[in-house]
Parts: C-alpha cells; sequence; structure tokens
C-alpha cells in the first residue's frame, strides 16, 4: 500500500515562486491501475517523480508499507527506486550505446545480481513484452513501440511493486499505444501501476481508476480508498535494501560509450599521449643529449665574431656582476612608505657603463702582423666598419621624388613612423647594430645625416680585391641577377618569405608615395589598413634606379659664405640628382635555408668599395675644406664653437636673434617673461600689459630694442638656452668625415669556439699594456655570454625538458577533463535513467571515472607505443647527424610502466571535477534533457 499523506512541492524561481503540489493525499491500493489526468502545469509529472523518488517533497509524507520516507537521504532513496520501482518513460529513455538486453539487464546489475542470473531474467522479460528475437540490437534499430516494450521489461525486470508511466503512449501511433496500455493493463494484475497521462479515452478504457488533478490539489477521484489506519499501526523508517553498481559494470557502461565513439576517443587518447611521448623521448635521448648539443655549439660558433663598437657597455659585467642593491629591495618596518631606489639604480649602473673604446689604437694593434691576437683570428679575418653619412632618393611610378630615409623628402614625422616600422620588421639587426641603437636611447644622441636604416654595408673579403665574403656568398643565393662587382652596385636582401619590408619598399620607390601617405593617414585615424599584397616582379626591382647623395653634397654655400642643408628640400634634391651616383640593383638575394650565419638585414646591400668612395668624397668636398680652413667657427651659422668667454656668447645671442623671424622673435619675448615670473622677478606690470596689447609685429620689434641694450648676463642666459652651435667634430662627422684609422667597430672572426676564447684573452692581454685607462676596450662576448648560459643549462637539460613537457601532461589532463565535462553534457539522460534504477551519486561517478581511466590507459599505452616505434628512426637521425652510433635512444620497461600509471593517474585527477558533476546531476531534471 502506498499512502501520499498531505504532501506539498514548490518551485521557486528567482522571486517568483510556484505551487506544484499544494496539500495532496491519496492512498493507492498494492494492485490496481490508477491514471492521473489533469491539463499542463497541473503537478501531474511531480506527484509521479516523488512516488518515484525523483524529487523531494517539501512537506507531509510518503508511506510505503508502513514505511515512512521522510528521512530518507540520498542512499536510501536509490534503494528504495531500485528495489520497490520501475519506470516507463514517454521518450523511452534507453541508452543508445547498450543493446537490447544490456538495457533490461542494467537495473538487476545495479542490485548486485550475477551476471548469469540477470541474463536470464532480462530474456524472460523482453520475452514477456514479445522482444525475445530482438535481444541484441540497439535501441536505434526498434520502432518506437518496440522500444516503448524495451522500457516496460525494463521497468519489471527488477520484480518492484510499483510501476510508474509518464506519458508512455505519447510518442506513439493509435494502434501502437493500444498495445502498450494493454501491456500496462496486464502488468496491474499483481502490482500498484500509476500512469500520468493526457488522453482521457485511454484512461477510461484501460485504468482502475481515474484521479484528476489541478493546480496541484486532487479535484476527483473515481475509486476512492480508505484504509485502516488503526490495524496498519504508525509508519516507521526504515530502509528498503541495498543498491550496487560493481566496478566491472561501470567499465563496460564507459567502455560500450567510448566504442560508439571511436575517432573521438582515439583523438583524446593521442592528445593525451603527447606529453607522455615527450617525457619517453627525452628519458630515451637523454645519454646523448650534451654529447650532440656540444657539438652542435662548436660547428655554429664560428659564425659569430667579437664585436667591438666605438661607444658600447659591458653588457657581460652587468649581467654577471650586477649589485645586490639593484637586485632585491632592502626590507623595511611596516610604519611608513620608504622610496624603492632600485629601478634607478639599475639605470645608474647602466648609463655609467657606457664607455667609448679608443678604437685608433686598437685598430694600430690589430694592423701589426705580430700581435698576439693573429695566431687566432679565422680565415674571415677581421672586418672594420665605417658609419659613412649619405641620402638616398629615387622616383615612384608616379613620378614623386621619396627619400630612402622616410618616403616623404623632409617629412621627419614619417621618416621616423618608417623607420619605426621597418627596424620592427628586420629580424636581421646585428650585434653592433643592436649596442648601437641602445646607447642612443641612453644618452640622447642621433646620428645626424645617417645612412637610412635599409641600406646596410655587405661584409667584404679578408683580400681588399674581394667585395662579398665567402661568409656570405656561402650562406645567401643569388634568386636574381649577381653580387655587386662594382660601388655604383647593389642589392636587395629577402628574408626567409622572400620579403622586404613594406615600409622600405615605398622607401626606394617600388610602390607609390601617394599609397603609403594614404596608409599613414589611415594609421593616424586609427582606420583599418589596406596594405598592397601583389608580388614586385624581379624584373622590375633591377630596373629600378636609386640616387645617392652623399651626406656633404646636401649642403650649398651662400653669398654670406655660410652653408644651408637643403636635404629636406624637394626641389633642391632634384635639381642635383643630375650629378648624384646612381646606383643599380644588380641582384636579389636570401639566405639559405641550412645558413649558419646571416649578417645581412632586409633592405638594401652595398660594397665596401662604395663606403670607400664615400669617404674620399667627404674629404674632398667643398663643405669640408672651408670648415677645416676654420676650427673656431661653424661654417652653417658664422658662430664660434662652444665659445670660452662670455663676451663672445653674447655676441653669438645678438646674432642669432638677428636671424629669427618675426613670429619667433614674439614667442622668445612672451617665453622670457614667464620664466622671470616663474622665477619670482617682480615685472613691471605697465610693461606687461602694454605687451600684452601688442601684436607680433610690435612685439619683435620691441624685442629687438630690449636685446640692443641686453645686459650681457641676459645675452649668455639667452646663448645657454637657445643656441646651439655644436662642435667641430660633430660638423665634420654631419658632413660625411670618416677617418680610415677610427673605425664605428671591429669584428673579428674565428674559425672555433677555442680560438674565440682565445681572441677574448688577447684583448684582456691589450688592455693590460694600456696605461690610459679610457684607452682599454670594453665589448661584450654574446656568443660567450650565451654559451655559458645554455653550458649551465645543459647540465640539468633532461630534467628542465622532462619539467617543460610535464606542462604538456597538465594540459592534457585539463582538455580531458574538458572531454568528460562534453561526455557528461551528452550522457545527461543516461545519468539520469541509472539514477531512476537506483544508481547512488558514487555509481554515477564511479561510471565517469571509469571512462578517463580508460582513456589514460589508451593514452599512456599508445605513447609507450609511439616513442618505442619513433626510437628507430631517432637513432637514426642522431647516427647521422653525430656521426656517433654510441648515443642510442631506449626506453627502459620501468619508465614505460611508470609513466602508464601516471597517464592514468593524471587522466583520473583531470575528470574528478565533470564526474563529480555528473553525480550530482538532479535525476528528473537529467531525464527531461534532450
Amino acid at each position: 500500500m502506498l499512502q501520499i499523506k498531505s504532501i506539498s512541492k514548490q518551485y521557486t524561481t528567482g522571486g517568483f515562486t510556484q505551487k506544484a503540489l499544494d496539500d495532496v493525499s491519496l492512498n493507492l491500493r498494492d494492485s490496481e491501475f490508477v491514471a492521473i489526468l489533469g491539463p499542463s502545469g497541473s503537478g501531474k509529472t511531480t506527484l509521479l517523480n516523488i512516488i518515484g523518488g525523483l524529487d523531494r517533497y517539501d512537506s507531509g509524507d510518503l508511506v510505503i508499507n508502513g514505511i515512512s520516507t521522510r528521512r530518507y537521504k540520498d542512499r536510501d532513496w536509490d534503494s528504495y527506486r531500485n528495489h520497490t520501482i520501475g519506470f516507463v518513460f514517454q521518450s523511452y529513455n534507453l541508452i543508445p550505446h547498450q543493446s537490447i538486453l544490456s538495457n533490461v539487464e542494467l537495473a538487476l546489475t545495479i542490485s548486485g545480481v550475477t551476471k548469469a542470473d540477470r541474463r536470464e531474467r532480462a530474456r524472460r522479460a523482453l520475452e514477456r513484452v514479445g522482444l525475445g528475437d530482438h535481444v541484441d540490437k540497439r535501441p536505434n534499430q526498434l520502432s518506437g513501440g518496440q522500444m516503448q516494450r524495451v522500457a516496460i521489461a525494463r521497468a519489471l525486470v527488477n520484480d518492484p511493486d510499483i510501476v510508474l508511466a509518464d506519458e508512455p503512449t505519447g510518442a506513439l501511433d493509435s494502434d501502437t499505444s493500444v498495445q502498450i496500455m494493454e501491456l500496462l493493463k496486464e502488468v496491474a494484475r499483481d502490482r500498484l501501476v500509476v500512469m500520468v497521462t493526457h488522453n482521457p479515452e485511454l484512461a477510461e478504457e484501460y485504468a482502475t481508476r481515474i484521479v484528476n488533478l489541478r493546480d496541484g490539489v486532487i479535484r476527483s477521484d473515481s475509486d476512492p480508498y480508505e484504509p485502516d489506519t488503526a490495524a496498519a499501526g504508525e509508519a516507521e523508517h526504515r530502509t528498503m535494501g541495498r543498491a550496487s553498481m560493481s566496478f566491472a559494470t561501470s567499465l563496460a557502461l564507459s567502455f560500450n560509450n567510448l566504442r560508439t565513439k571511436k575517432a573521438r576517443t582515439f583523438l583524446t587518447s593521442f592528445a593525451g599521449s603527447i606529453g607522455i611521448i615527450g617525457i619517453a623521448l627525452i628519458l630515451s635521448v637523454s645519454t646523448g643529449v650534451n654529447t650532440y648539443i656540444d657539438d652542435i655549439q662548436r660547428s655554429t660558433m664560428t659564425a659569430y665574431p667579437i664585436t667591438i663598437d666605438a661607444e658600447t657597455f659591458d653588457l657581460t659585467e652587468m649581467m654577471t656582476g650586477q649589485s645586490a642593491d639593484a637586485g632585491e629591495g632592502t626590507a623595511h618596518k611596516a610604519d611608513g612608505i620608504y622610496p624603492d631606489d632600485r629601478s634607478l639604480k639599475a639605470t645608474s649602473t647602466l648609463t655609467s657603463s657606457i664607455t667609448e673604446n679608443n678604437l685608433t689604437d686598437f685598430k694600430r694593434y690589430l694592423d701589426d702582423e705580430s700581435s698576439e691576437i693573429h695566431q687566432y683570428v679565422g680565415d674571415t679575418g677581421i672586418q672594420y666598419t665605417y658609419d659613412v653619412r649619405f641620402s638616398v632618393f629615387s622616383h615612384d611610378e608616379d613620378g614623386t621624388l621619396v627619400n630612402a630615409d622616410g618616403v616623404n623628402v623632409g617629412d621627419t614625422g614619417t621618416s621616423s613612423m618608417a623607420s619605426a616600422m621597418a627596424t620592427s620588421t628586420n629580424s636581421g639587426m646585428s650585434a653592433s647594430s643592436f649596442t648601437s641603437s641602445r646607447i642612443s636611447m641612453l644618452t640622447g644622441k642621433t646620428d645626424e645625416n645617417a645612412a637610412p636604416d635599409s641600406f646596410n654595408e655587405i661584409m667584404p673579403g679578408a683580400d681588399d680585391s674581394q667585395l662579398v665574403s665567402t661568409v656570405v656568398t656561402d650562406n645567401y643565393r643569388v634568386v636574381e641577377g649577381s653580387w655587386p662587382k662594382a660601388a655604383d652596385e647593389v642589392v636587395l636582401v629577402l628574408d626567409e618569405n622572400n620579403s622586404i619590408p613594406l615600409t622600405t619598399l615605398y622607401e626606394l620607390g617600388m610602390l607609390p608615395a601617394a599609397d603609403y601617405n594614404e596608409m599613414m593617414s589611415a594609421l593616424d585615424a586609427g582606420d583599418e589598413l589596406d596594405t598592397p599584397q601583389d608580388k614586385l616582379d624581379y624584373a622590375e626591382a633591377l630596373d629600378h634606379e636609386l640616387y645617392l647623395l652623399p651626406a656633404s653634397d646636401q649642403y650649398v654655400k651662400g653669398d654670406d659664405g655660410r652653408y644651408t642643408y637643403i636635404g629636406d628640400d624637394a626641389d633642391e634634391i632634384e635639381s642635383r640628382l643630375a650629378d648624384a651616383t646612381k646606383l643599380k640593383v644588380v641582384g636579389v638575394v636570401k639566405a639559405k635555408k641550412d645558413a649558419n650565419a646571416t649578417p645581412l638585414p632586409t633592405g638594401v646591400g652595398y660594397t665596401r668599395a662604395l663606403t670607400d668612395e664615400l669617404i674620399d668624397r667627404a674629404d674632398s668636398s667643398a663643405i669640408v675644406a672651408d670648415q677645416k680652413a676654420d676650427a673656431t667657427h661653424n661654417v652653417l651659422n658664422g658662430m664660434t664653437f662652444s665659445p670660452d668667454d662670455d663676451a663672445t656668447k653674447a655676441d653669438d645671442a645678438r646674432a642669432y636673434v638677428a636671424t629669427l623671424g618675426v613670429t619667433q622673435k614674439a614667442t622668445m619675448a612672451k617665453t622670457m617673461m614667464g620664466q622671470s615670473a616663474q622665477a619670482g622677478q617682480a615685472a613691471d606690470p605697465t610693461q606687461a600689459a602694454a605687451m600684452a596689447q601688442m601684436d607680433e609685429q610690435q612685439l619683435a620689434a620691441s624685442f629687438d630694442q630690449y636685446i640692443a641694450t641686453a645686459p650681457q648676463e641676459t645675452l649668455v642666459a639667452i646663448y645657454d638656452r637657445y643656441v646651439s652651435t655644436g662642435s667641430y667634430d660633430d660638423n665634420l662627422a654631419a658632413f660625411g668625415v670618416v677617418s680610415r684609422d677610427a673605425p664605428s667597430s671591429i669584428n673579428i672572426y674565428t674559425d672555433s669556439f677555442e680560438d674565440k676564447d682565445k681572441v677574448s684573452d688577447a684583448i684582456a692581454h691589450y688592455n693590460e699594456t694600456v696605461d690610459d685607462e679610457n684607452d682599454r676596450i670594453t665589448y661584450t662576448d654574446y656568443v660567450g655570454l650565451m654559451m655559458s648560459s645554455v653550458t649551465t643549462i645543459i647540465n640539468v637539460i633532461s630534467y628542465v625538458l622532462i619539467a617543460f613537457v610535464s606542462v604538456s601532461l597538465i594540459v592534457s589532463s585539463i582538455m580531458i577533463g574538458i572531454i568528460t565535462y562534453i561526455s557528461v553534457l551528452e550522457r545527461t539522460k543516461e545519468i539520469g535513467i541509472l539514477r531512476a534504477m537506483g544508481a547512488s551519486k558514487r555509481n554515477v561517478s564511479q561510471v565517469f571515472n571509469a571512462e578517463t581511466g580508460i582513456i589514460g590507459l589508451c593514452s599512456g599505452v599508445l605513447g609507450v607505443a609511439i616513442t618505442v616505434a619513433l626510437n628507430v628512426p631517432i637513432n637514426a637521425v642522431l647516427h647521422h647527424f653525430i656521426g656517433d652510433d654510441g648515443v642510442n635512444a631506449v626506453l627502459p620497461p620501468a619508465a614505460a610502466a611508470i609513466l602508464v600509471v601516471l597517464s592514468i593517474v593524471l587522466t583520473l585527477i583531470g575528470g574528478l571535477i565533470p564526474s563529480k558533476k555528473a553525480s550530482r546531476q538532479d535525476p528528473a531534471t537529467a531525464l527531461r534533457t534532450e
């Protein structure tokens, strides 16, 4: 007997509460066919779920044969559903990856029935519903009526006291519905059948009792039952047995599910095996790693020179001897705010380490064939680099004059942007260029009239007659044309993708300047860039004309004897192109795939012959001759270089102001008045008011009168603030004067790593012989610095790599957790079915843990198998490249077993959270999931 005593149930969503059942009481006989009718939302399904233990009532009591369920816990409800309830659902709710027989025997499996017994009972149940010949089929091979018969067989196989049917004919046609109802009517002869339906005709014809439900309240009952409660006694709390699923069943369910998704299971296992493969390979080849890397080091060291720049800092000293003050901060009491000076000290260490190398004396040492260093210098020899100054111009297809240092002649803003963009895409920056750029940022110095960033000198051979070094020709191939053979010949250098930075193509005039300007405007406006993607034919590039103007040719002497810079005047430049050096693009080159050294950045490569020609032209130019003739006065403005006395500074200040325009004078007057006010000097209110009423012309005239009678200290202040005459050496450098005895950098090449160390020792010996400390050579041994770090890494490389690859194991675990979570979502209805048949939360969790365990086992076995297979070609590759068959990759059996176990453990850990989520699924909600 089933008693429903004053049961109420309500659902709260946000701030809305709905009563599904309102103080419902109903007594049901042990053997009858009860049909519950009512509109949607009346509480029919809620009542059915409460009777079946899928949902919990808020108040009241559910009494089954004198047993109260008021204090039931989850495990008690699980046992109740397994031993007492059989469910028949509208949508059948069969597990698609299980056979018909397995679906029916699942309830017995959860009950702990032996395999042979449950197989026999499941077959009898299927024969009872007329499906004895379909036991090996899958649900998708049956019709709707047949699947509902399977659901009835499953509900009856455990011989439950109560069968609950939720719209059992809702998805069936009329004839099949009649068959199912006849079957349920037969079942109701010896047990209680409670059916929820919307079909009153079927209820009237087959049910022995009809209960109408509306708004959570029973409105009518065709055959009420009032038991003798006095004879029955008080209901007591008692469990109804125990439900348990074996681990073998969990494995079977998971294995069958994975078998239906073979491709995804394999890919998941393979992804999980990647980390195992990585660690296994490292363990296999770790014995030969040190030897292999050491050989690679020695074969590549010869491609990198020791580079000494005219102005540099000792990066080695900074990295190895950095002060403790700039490291960790000092601990302070928590009683106030203390200043942290570490960044300033670090900056101070950096800027104070900048030194100027006396390359003139050092070159003299290198030119001496008897010097110690020469016995260690390699075949490439010693290379000197000179900072020659020049500009390159061209015409684009529209005839527009373009500048290789920024596209638009005289547009310094665009030039800077273009330069920055070109530099950011230029991956071929040398160590020397790197150091020079850092020095420029630290000191604020810039190279006036410097060569365009896209132009770089090609390394010459050790023999002066060889324009292109074998280091270059051995590592680069000519894709079109040839290498330069004369001073006026250049080549285009491509990157590994056969590309040159887009800005460089615009700067060389190979693409229209108008398009570049539009692109820059779009960039400034934050619009999306539309960049050209079409290729440039080799022939078109080789036919392109470039015009080179040395720095000294970009100054014009005026009638007053002073020179004016015309490099930013497009018309002036255009008029001088006839006398400029025409550069011919004779080839297109790119680095070989197996190149050991790539000293040429992308852009334009020119020869040492052009460098020598530019040095000679600067020496013989008129501006240089005039400047050398008067080393005390600047040929650009006639002022004295760095005057020592205030009288000269005052005269130069008057001369400087006289050259200013009206607007500039007015601006300077306003600035000086503002500075006086900031300095706390009292200003004449009348004079200030008068100046405020003046226009620019009047203000400039008033300023001229003031300057004419200004005291010397005021003029000296103007000189110090506004007048910059530079120095004699700065002017010569800007005009392109270069001394062959003072290179900007020196590259010393060796043929082995040992010789490089010997060269370093020779430089140290040279420094010991130098009397003046300022003349000692400071440089950064980038390769040595890098190799010292690599040597340290090599000592622990196996452990580091294993730790690194272990990250992939963690990622694999996370991925498997995600896959398991997806599986939980896909199998939500299966979870509801298992719970409806009495599976506990632990049983459900066990099913998904079994699934992740199987994936982990597959991952581990697959990873070990792939590693063993890969060891064969790896050994061949190692023997071929190392040239030593003593290095053999072998995975020890013990390590293989540990890796398999590790894979299982990690995947189980990765699946813990999803499996826990699966176990907490509400069974009623899970059953409604599609």
